[in-house]
């Protein structure tokens, strides 16, 4: 549903369309009615989170009805959506507000898995489960037991599957949905019996094969969110996954993918906080197997979304793991050159001649390669640029080929963002490349698309920052262009990343900056308004000159301070930079008393309370 999509857009309508959907459940005498409604809540409730709160009492008055109350297939099929939504909520309203239904949730869950029959019951009910692990994490220990074991059945289950004979074989359908490429012979050898040797093929309901990938997925989420308590478990699950990664089905190849990436976060997360000789073992073992499966489904599965998802779990493990990745599989040139057949259309998946649909496989591949860039920039910092050298001038020759001027717009702009976070994670060895990058950055942000020109504007600031004196050199020429960009633009990303494009020039080299100048056009442009990762950009670099005792910074302190009252215990702030703010209002509160009271009388009580925990706080931040 689209509503999802409006996140908290949807705030000012859901008084309206809750009351709606709240008097469908109340009144109306259709069942379908009742399970679309449910369906719209959950899709309401991953948009509006938080703002959920009020009608969650009135929604779980409904949902226990729902729950309990099974006399015919149109309830069932009621209950199954409830479940679902369930679910959904446990990820979408808050610790506070779910967390006191979690064990019931769970034990009525494990209640329905020792009677349920439908696949579609289990398979929500193990989503539900997963769900409910990231709120409880270690607390599930009590129940993993159960829980897992019913996981478990599912994974190895053969449950559905029909075999067809030779006489059959016209009435053979293999996998609804394209879910088999070729039919499958389950006779292994000329060894079999009779019976077996007769068989042309076999089919499977979706529903198994969705229980399947769902009882996979969700143990890798339990795995990662239970941690210690999941380690009992961990060899036998592992055992019944890896299985998986030569099952025909793609969804259900997909679950395994994920739940082995997983696995390794699992055992990483363990070994980090208890550094056992039990931990890194088993993440000796485990990573060298998962990696080489990961790249092999990357090379030879003809099914891209499958290729897509192996990939994703490769980026997880270097990007949450890192090195050991690297160090326990020796697999950086074998990842990099798989890349580069992405890039270079080499894999299996991307030489398919018969393709029904060339639209829609064109844009798996473009999704495909997008997937494959984000590997580039975590190799690049795990590697090191220098190390990683080599390789990016490899890369570069592919990226530069998508910054045409008859490239698409998303080609563009995936090029120019996966070439900028790779000279940020390579550092001052991108000096290298500033005479081929910077004319293509300059000619980017003159685009007309707003993610292209973002992106260039980032593009240009990193350039900058790691580019040395070649690019310190173009300082002015960069201002100006960055400025009269500036003067024009309406898109709230371009403006902040100008802001923090600035800021990394003065990072770089600011006796080249005209400080004067720049520094009151970074803090007009602020609040950020959609790029929030950019906040460590820009205090880093405002809080570092106003260490040095710059003037151009003092003057605008009791702006600043303002914006920091709105700051302080938001999400949009990383904790280290909130750290960060915390010294800056108590050093201003030292230095300046005047100023500081000042600005407290001209803000809410509720901000300049703020202002005053900093001031009082010895270490930390508020959550205020």
């Amino acid at each position: 549903m689209f509503i999802e999509n409006l996140e908290k857009e949807i705030l000012p309508f859901l008084p309206n369309l809750m009351e709606h959907l709240l008097t469908v459940l109340k009144s109306s005498p259709s069942m379908r009615a009742k399970e679309l409604a449910i369906s719209a809540l959950g899709a309401a409730a991953l948009a509006a989170k938080e703002g959920l709160v009020p009608y969650f009492p009135e929604v779980m008055d409904h949902f226990k009805v729902y729950l309990t109350a099974v006399d015919n297939e149109d309830m069932r099929k009621l209950q199954i959506q409830t479940i679902d939504t369930l679910g959904v909520l446990a990820r979408s309203v808050g610790d506070e507000t779910f967390l006191p239904l979690c064990k019931e949730c769970i034990q009525f869950g494990i209640n329905l898995l020792e009677n349920a029959d439908d696949p579609d019951v289990r398979r929500y009910v193990y989503s539900l489960f997963a769900a409910v692990s990231n709120l409880m994490k270690g607390e599930m220990g009590t129940y993993l037991a159960k829980i897992v074991h019913y996981m478990l059945l599912s994974v190895k289950s053969n449950e559905g599957v029909t075999p067809h004979f030779k006489e059959e074989a016209e009435q053979v359908a293999i996998f609804n949905d394209g879910d088999f490429q070729d039919e499958e012979d389950i006779g292994d050898d000329d060894e079999e019996d009779d019976d077996n040797n007769k068989i042309e093929g076999i089919s499977v309901e979706n529903s198994y094969l969705d229980e399947k990938e769902d009882a996979c997925t969700s143990l890798g989420e339990l795995a990662v969110n239970c941690g210690t308590v999941f380690l009992p478990y961990l060899e036998t699950s592992y055992t019944e996954v890896v299985s998986l990664m030569e099952f025909p089905a793609p969804g259900v190849k997909k679950g395994a993918i994920s739940s082995l990436s997983q696995f390794c976060l699992c055992v990483f997360q363990v070994f980090t906080e208890t550094q056992s000789a039990e931990t890194q073992a088993a993440l000796s073992s485990m990573m060298p197997t998962v990696v080489q499966k990961l790249l092999e489904v990357v090379k030879t599965d003809m099914d891209r979304t499958t290729v897509m998802a192996a990939v994703d779990a490769l980026h997880d493990m270097l990007e949450k793991i890192g090195e050991p990745v690297l160090r326990e599989t020796g697999s950086a040139d074998a990842i990099l050159t798989t890349v580069k057949e992405i890039f270079t259309h080499k894999l299996a998946c991307q030489d398919q001649e018969d393709e029904d649909d060339d639209e829609a496989q064109a844009e798996y591949d473009g999704m495909l390669i997008e997937s494959a860039g984000d590997v580039l920039p975590v190799m690049a910092r795990l590697l090191g640029g220098q190390q990683f050298l080599p390789f990016f001038s490899s890369f570069l020759t592919d990226l530069l080929k998508r910054l045409k001027e008859t490239s698409s717009t998303s080609e563009k702009s995936f090029a120019v963002g996966t070439l900028a976070e790779t000279i940020e994670a390579c550092g001052p060895t991108s000096v290298a490349f500033v005479e081929t990058l910077y004319p293509v950055f300059v000619r980017m942000i003159r685009e007309e698309d707003d993610e292209v020109r973002s992106n260039a504007v980032y593009a240009l600031g990193v350039l900058a920052m790691y580019g040395g004196e070649k690019m310190q050199v173009l300082y002015k020429d960069i201002l100006k262009m960055l400025f009269d960009i500036l003067n024009k633009e309406t898109n709230g990303r371009v403006i902040d990343n100008i802001a923090a494009a600035s800021c990394r020039l003065i990072m770089a080299n600011q006796d080249q900056v005209p400080l004067e100048h720049v520094v009151p056009v970074i803090v007009q442009c602020l609040p950020l308004k959609e790029d929030m990762e950019e906040w460590t950009t820009i205090f880093t670099c405002l809080l570092q000159l106003y260490s040095q005792g710059s003037e151009h910074v003092i003057k605008l302190v009791p702006q600043i301070l303002k914006l920091i009252a709105s700051l302080l215990g938001s999400d949009t702030i990383k904790q280290d930079i909130q750290q960060l703010l915390v010294q800056f209002v108590q050093t201003v509160a030292s230095a300046y008393p005047a100023v500081f009271t000042e600005v407290k009388a001209s803000i809410g009580p509720e901000q300049a309370n703020k202002l005053d925990m900093c001031v009082a706080m010895v270490a930390g931040s508020p959550t205020g």
